[in-house]
């Protein structure tokens, strides 16, 4: 039975499987809702004044986007969305609302480039503007 050495070097091997250790890390890394300011489901008996998410890891502000749907389907964010300084926060401001189911749409990118979106409700129960 005849040996064979390989000709690859062994930094070689040391160098791709680095690699792979460091962009496995970074292939998990996008950004996903921790929690939700009304929080997801929930009813309120008197309207909020803003809407908050707070994500696992830092969002890009550019592509950041973040609006509250009224049950007549009319978003009711007044102005774009705030991210706070860790970039990991974003909030809206809200206009009156009415009793009603209301539906929060989100989208931000990852700083790692990675896109990531959902959606939630929250119920107002209470008498609003």
């Amino acid at each position: 039975m005849r040996l064979y050495k390989s000709r690859v070097p062994l930094s070689v091997f040391a160098c791709v499987f680095a690699i792979a250790a460091l962009t496995t890390g970074i292939a998990r890394a996008h950004s996903f809702p921790e929690t939700e300011t009304p929080s997801a489901g929930k009813t309120l008996d008197a309207p909020p004044a803003a809407v908050s998410i707070k994500f696992d890891a830092p969002i890009e502000h550019l592509f950041a986007s973040l609006e509250v749907d009224g049950p007549d389907g009319k978003n009711r964010a007044v102005g774009g969305p705030v991210i706070s300084s860790g970039a990991r926060t974003m909030t809206v401001k809200l206009g009156p609302l009415a009793p009603g189911v209301y539906t929060v749409k989100w989208a931000v990118v990852c700083i790692d480039t990675h896109h990531t979106n959902g959606s939630y409700i929250f119920t107002v129960k209470g008498s609003g503007g």
